[in-house]
């Protein structure tokens, strides 16, 4: 049966147009019941006796869900004993064009048999389908379509169905029309068996229901937004709440020529916004604009409703001389960002209490108000919560309980809170996944040989950090006859094995990166391939994507050539193996001649490069030596670096280069390249002040400038001071960025730091996903592979560039928090004094770095006890106790170790040993350990 569905449409241009397409609907579409002897089906989900007994509804039955039971109450649908649930065509599409994240869960829900999740495409079915009403609205249509479905059912089988909605019109339709319908809590309440699903519904909590006292503004609708971004009154843009003060924010605007950033102070003005929402904000007049506030601010655990307005008249006390910024307030929210979030319960003073606040891993988000039954079950546990709402008259948001993960301090539950806190994909590989993979055992073929240059007679070889198994690279140096040297860098030709459009393929998209953790690796591809099939072992044949130079003495590149290639590499090595190998004069072996080779032009290639404005910046980072058997940490230590780090790092760089500018000379429009945009210039205001302070003038016109300047930046008496300055301006860059050609002019290609006006990652794609795509685009440029439309349409690599970009940069934080969760675990039986240096001087606290374990953290020199004996100089960033002065980059000695008068919520702790303030200072514990600090001034 066909049927025509016309509608009318306005064009850009303003003319309206009318749209007819044709509606097919059908007699022979299956019910999905096994307790039906009418459709011709052949596998049947939902079950012929449902186990499910509601005290409601005592009988067998299927259920029926409205779309905003899919939408917010997600987390009742998941639990297993909600089972056989018929999810109509209707739902499901609206759910699908309403959120993103809530479709991805449906479905995945769906494919689970022991479930028994039903889709019935009721839009197609002759006997369900229901045609929109003249006056009537698209939603109050779905709603008669789910009625007329669930009614149809109701008929069509010999069991009962439940209709679950908390839309009252719904429900109040729907039991005249002789259909059983309950809300999501009635139903929930009436399963005896399981009461603890109480905890998973999400309350729909309006500002009329909760009453009180308004705390907050109300939010502006969406349509007098609109108006408002229109008329230039408002702008729009994402909410970013400040790690270091829960009372302060700021506001990354959208489209905006005059304002980049908005900075938003006070609770008032934060209205309700959580951290990633995009939010509308009006600014303040001039004379209220502000600065970041140099406090330290934490919601701590018993703070009292009136602490809040004495911390924001300390944000309003007078600033001296500090230049203002833009500021203004949250006046609407245009979408809401939130997310499943992991954190403990506080413990409540009132004992049988099913109201308790529940406390946030992530420090940008507020206190949670939940009810639970289960408090002293989730004591001492790292639970997920739900925000379902924030009512103006809520000091906090309102959620619910969604699961518990383990005990807090639990090793393998703290891994999967930072996991979850990162959105990490994390789950183990699919079996379309697997199925994806070569059979073993797996051998180069014919096939194979013939269409790739065989590089098997090259003294190839790998230099990698200890215990790495994914070995993306390898290369090799031999001179030439004519004077000149062939340099060739191998890389792993992942792109062989994954196909494009593959389930293996979408997977690796999806997941982005790997994600290296201290104890454990999470794979962008099944380890089959990243740890064998792809990882350039030595002694083994492998197949390999080969950019091979003819360099003259001086480094100077006379000619490049990129082939799919075969190699055997002659050893894998470890960047300490390979050190001793270049500074054993007594080795004379091919292996020894191409690394020597190898780091004699690496060293003019950087020379360079330094030469060109490269930038040689610093972070602190460590190495944990893990206890064999209870994989806790042992000991830690900054990483040391070695001339054979920067060697393979020096020809990962020209590999990169080289290919970059093969792929935008073959692709101007799609190809996939990295930039790293030039800082504006206040981003460089906290180190050009910082080095002031030291009597030290920094120029940051150029990158080069700065580089000069960083260079020279020294002093005798602290000889750790260049690598802090190199530190904090690592902290002034932007984030480098994927992004696709065709989308961008060419003068905004240049990647600021390595002072290249092209790059591109092609070095790993075992662990990038970008590198798997550029390989591609490589492979088609050379005519060693076939193209396909996605690989071509600009569009779709700069959506992919996007998800390649947030991935990116949750696998950095995924890895710092790891490197967090270890010094913290470290410390754990441990109290130590270690030398520390300032990094930023609050105007409660000292930002303190510890190199020896690139830890960072606060020293509070005021709590809620004790009155600070400090005098803070806001002009000069000093902090005065008598004759005593710290300022940044000054040496302090710090005692780190864990505060344990909360056992749920234990955290590291740093105070004061040096310089000795009476009354403040903590006595030692011992002497700092005596570790020299390595200075890089290179």
């Amino acid at each position: 049966m066909q049927r025509s569905k016309i509608f009318v449409k306005k064009t850009k241009k303003g003319s309206v147009l009318k749209v007819v397409r044709e509606h097919y609907l059908r007699d022979d579409i299956w019910c999905g019941s096994k307790t039906c002897d009418v459709c011709l089906q052949q596998a049947a989900i939902l079950e012929e006796s449902p186990e499910l007994e509601s005290n409601l509804c005592r009988q067998p039955h299927y259920i029926v869900t409205d779309t905003n039971v899919v939408l917010h109450q997600m987390d009742i649908l998941e639990v297993p004993v909600i089972k056989n649930v018929i999810i109509l065509q209707t739902v499901l599409e609206e759910v699908r064009h309403r959120s993103a994240p809530a479709y991805k869960r449906i479905k995945d829900i769906l494919t689970i048999r022991d479930k028994h999740f039903y889709t019935f495409t009721n839009e197609h079915h002759k006997d369900t389908y229901v045609e929109r009403q003249p006056g009537e609205s698209a939603n109050d249509r779905n709603d008669r379509a789910i009625r007329m479905a669930t009614s149809w059912y109701q008929e069509h089988l010999d069991i009962k169905i439940v209709l679950v909605t908390d839309d009252m019109e719904n429900r109040e339709k729907a039991k005249k029309d002789g259909i059983t319908a309950y809300t999501v809590s009635e139903y929930v309440k009436s399963l005896s068996d399981s009461p603890e699903l109480m905890d998973k519904l999400a309350l729909r909590t309006s500002d009329k229901t909760t009453g009180g006292k308004a705390k907050f503004p109300e939010h502006l609708p969406l349509s007098e937004i609109q108006r408002g971004i229109k008329s230039g009154n408002y702008m729009q843009g994402s909410f970013q709440a400040s790690r270091d003060n829960y009372l302060e924010a700021n506001v990354s605007v959208h489209g905006s020529e005059k304002f980049d950033m908005v900075l938003i102070q006070g609770s008032h003005n934060l209205n309700r916004a959580v951290h990633g929402d995009v939010v509308a904000i009006q600014l303040l007049s001039e004379s209220e604009w502000s600065c970041p506030s140099s406090l330290v601010l934490t919601e701590t655990e018993k703070e009292e409703e009136e602490d809040t307005p004495n911390k924001e008249n300390i944000l309003k006390e007078k600033k001296s001389q500090v230049p203002k910024q833009p500021t203004g307030k949250v006046v609407g929210i245009i979408k809401r960002n939130w997310r499943q979030y992991c954190g403990i319960l506080q413990p409540s003073l009132i004992k049988e209490s099913t109201k308790h606040l529940f406390i946030p891993t992530e420090r940008r988000i507020h206190k949670i108000r939940i009810e639970t039954r289960q408090a002293k079950t989730l004591e001492g546990q790292r639970i997920i919560v739900c925000i379902d709402s924030w009512p103006r008259n809520s000091r906090y948001p309102l959620g619910h309980f969604v699961r518990a993960l383990g005990a807090v301090g639990d090793k393998a539950t703290e891994n999967e809170v930072l996991l979850l806190e990162h959105d990490v994909p994390h789950t183990p590989f699919s079996q379309s996944v697997l199925s994806c993979l070569p059979e073993m055992p797996w051998r180069i073929t014919e096939e194979d040989s013939k269409r790739r240059m065989d590089l098997r007679h090259l003294d190839i070889c790998s230099v990698d950090p200890p215990g790495c198994t994914d070995i993306d690279d390898a290369l090799h140096c031999r001179e030439l006859d004519d004077g000149n040297v062939e340099v060739g860098v191998h890389i792993a030709d992942v792109s062989h094995f994954i196909r494009p459009g593959t389930a293996i393929d979408k997977e690796a998209a999806k997941r982005g990166t790997t994600v290296y953790l201290i104890d454990k690796r999470i794979d962008m591809v099944p380890e089959l391939l990243s740890s064998n099939l792809c990882s350039l072992r030595c002694k083994e044949d492998r197949l390999a994507f080969s950019v091979l130079w003819v360099l003259s003495q001086e480094a100077k590149i006379i000619d490049v050539k990129f082939t799919k290639s075969i190699i055997c590499s002659r050893v894998s090595l470890t960047y300490a193996e390979a050190q001793m190998i270049i500074d054993d004069k007594n080795r004379t072996d091919t292996i020894a001649k191409s690394l020597r080779g190898l780091n004699r032009l690496a060293k003019l290639l950087k020379k360079q490069r330094i030469e060109s404005g490269a930038l040689t910046l610093a972070s602190p980072e460590v190495r944990f030596h893990i206890d064999s058997e209870t994989h806790d940490p042992i000991d830690v230590q900054s990483k040391e670096l070695r001339d054979t780090n920067s060697m393979v790092e020096e020809f990962m760089l020209l590999a990169n280069i080289s290919v970059a500018e093969e792929i935008f000379r073959e692709f101007p429009n799609c190809a996939m390249l990295r930039r790293h945009p030039e800082p504006p210039p206040s981003n460089f205001e906290p180190i050009i002040k910082a080095a002031q302070s030291k009597g030290l003038q920094l120029n940051v016109d150029t990158g080069k400038d700065l580089a000069v300047s960083l260079n020279d930046a020294q002093l005798a008496d602290n000889p750790y001071f260049n690598t802090m300055l190199r530190i904090l301006t690592t902290r002034c860059m932007m984030q480098a960025l994927y992004f696709c050609s065709g989308m961008l002019p060419e003068a905004d290609f240049k990647h600021y730091g390595l002072a290249t006006p092209i790059y591109t990652h092609f070095t790993s794609p075992i662990r990038r996903y970008s590198d798997v795509i550029v390989h591609r685009l490589l492979a088609v440029s050379i005519g060693a592979d076939a193209s396909y439309p996605e690989l071509t349409e600009k569009k779709k690599t700069h959506a992919l560039c996007f998800n390649l970009n947030f991935r990116h940069r949750m696998a950095q934080y995924a890895g710092r928090a790891s490197v967090g969760l270890h010094t913290q675990l470290f410390f754990k039986t441990r109290v130590i004094d270690e030398d520390g240096y300032v990094l930023f001087v609050r105007k409660n606290a000292l930002h303190v770095l510890i190199p020896k374990y690139g830890l960072e953290g606060m020293v509070f020199l005021t709590d809620e006890k004790k009155r600070s004996p400090f005098t803070y100089d806001e002009q000069e960033s000093i902090q005065r106790c008598g004759d005593v002065e710290i300022g940044v980059f000054d040496h302090v000695v710090v005692q780190v170790s864990i505060d344990r008068s909360n056992v749920q919520h234990q955290k590291l702790v740093l105070r004061l040993v040096q310089p000795e303030i009476p009354g403040f200072s903590v006595p030692s514990s011992g002497p700092p350990s005596a570790k020299k600090m390595k200075m890089d001034t290179s």
